[in-house]
């Protein structure tokens, strides 16, 4: 009983950060339900994933344009240009992928630091600013794309990024060994950074867990992370997409909890001008922000174009969008200051998985618009909500 009282307490103090795990899963058991488990199967989680690549690495970047209180609607089709510029030095230069990418991403990082410099330098509001860029990528691509209209992309490594799977090594039992040693040493990483984090905490006198809970909340994510990956493992293994995925949550998980620069970007959402009093240079958070908003754009360029294997004109349409939807629902919030990376990927999960069960089950496209509409709006509402509760 106390265990339970505990479980509930928990629930409630940070139910800001359970919510969205505790939505994913009530939506997932519920379309597996009503698709008779075939939304279960290790194909559509595999497919899944995949398809919610590109909108997960652009919801890590947007989450952090709204943690400083902007928003960037320009990076739908930036990542349509770039992906679309990628496909034209491919196949009509002929340059090879290693160095295709890099400049793609460098590209990515500039067009990011000239909004950052309007925004933060120049004054112009962030809406204005990038609803500028949203025309300007918008006819770019039209532009790059005039004369074929869709430009096929025949290269096998570069479609392997968004269609490929890891090495297997070794097959045992229609399951790939790699997958498996790979979740494995996620799950060890995982329990070590855990108990490593509350060890600092008890050190530093700070409140934790009881010892009880805190074990079952390790075996809990534990197990979560040893399915995903024996589902994806007896499939074809683990994509390129979802080891960018993975590499895109660490490193900015890193950023954000362990450096310095990571403390000053929440610090200037929370209040710009109590930052600047306290000698943190606002307009360089901002810049640093949208030139990562801008890299990451670039990123699900690739990520898109390389899955459709092709470059069309209409790429990056409505991908600002999802993305802003993925980063609310994930549970950044709209007057800024807070928010996280593994929110910002989960609101992305939650969003792909609404639209792939609806689709599994033959529901039309307005009332997917729809339904994905109630679900950001209850996002914004259940985010007001808890900010009420705190004040």
């Amino acid at each position: 009983m106390k265990l339970l009282n505990e479980a509930k307490h928990l629930i409630k103090d940070n139910i800001r950060d359970y919510g969205m795990y505790i939505a994913l899963i009530v939506i997932m058991v519920t379309f597996s339900i009503l698709t008779d488990g075939l939304f279960m199967s290790s194909r559509n989680i595999s497919n899944l994933l995949d398809s919610a690549g590109y909108i997960a690495v652009l919801a890590v970047g947007v989450m952090l344009v709204i943690v400083i209180r902007h928003i960037d609607l320009s990076i739908g089709f930036l990542a349509g240009f770039l992906g679309a510029l990628a496909a034209i030095l491919l196949m009509q230069l002929g340059w090879p992928i290693y160095i295709v990418i890099p400049i793609i991403l460098i590209l990515g990082i500039a067009a990011g630091s000239i909004t950052g410099f309007l925004v933060a330098k120049v004054g112009i509001p962030a809406f204005v600013a990038t609803l500028a860029g949203w025309l300007i990528y918008r006819g770019a691509i039209l532009m790059a794309t005039e004369k074929t209209g869709t430009i096929i992309i025949n290269n096998d490594a570069f479609n392997a990024i968004g269609n490929g799977y890891i090495p297997s090594i070794l097959v045992i039992n229609g399951v790939h060994l790699l997958s498996i040693i790979i979740g494995a040493l996620a799950i060890i990483f995982y329990i070590f950074s855990t108990v490593k984090n509350r060890k600092n905490k008890i050190k530093y006198s700070f409140e934790v867990v009881s010892k009880e809970i805190f074990i079952l909340q390790l075996i809990f994510v534990s197990a979560i992370i040893g399915y995903i990956t024996w589902v994806l493992a007896s499939y074809n293994g683990l994509s390129w997409t979802v080891i960018i995925i993975l590499l895109v949550v660490i490193v900015y998980h890193f950023i954000t909890t362990k450096t310095v620069i990571g403390r000053h970007i929440y610090a200037v959402g929370s209040n710009p001008e109590a930052a600047h009093l306290s000698g943190i240079n606002v307009s360089k958070i901002t810049f640093l922000v949208f030139g990562s908003m801008g890299m990451l754009s670039a990123l699900s360029g690739i990520l898109f174009t390389s899955r459709l294997q092709s470059a069309t004109t209409t790429a990056g349409t409505l991908f600002e969008l999802d993305a802003i939807a993925a980063a609310f629902v994930g549970g950044v919030s709209a007057a800024g200051g807070v928010g996280k990376v593994t929110g910002a990927i989960i609101g992305a999960l939650v969003m792909a998985t609404l639209t792939n069960g609806m689709n599994l089950m033959g529901v039309g496209i307005a009332p997917q618009y729809i339904i994905r509409g109630g679900v950001l709006a209850l996002a914004v509402i259940f985010d007001v909500f808890t900010r009420k509760q705190r004040a």
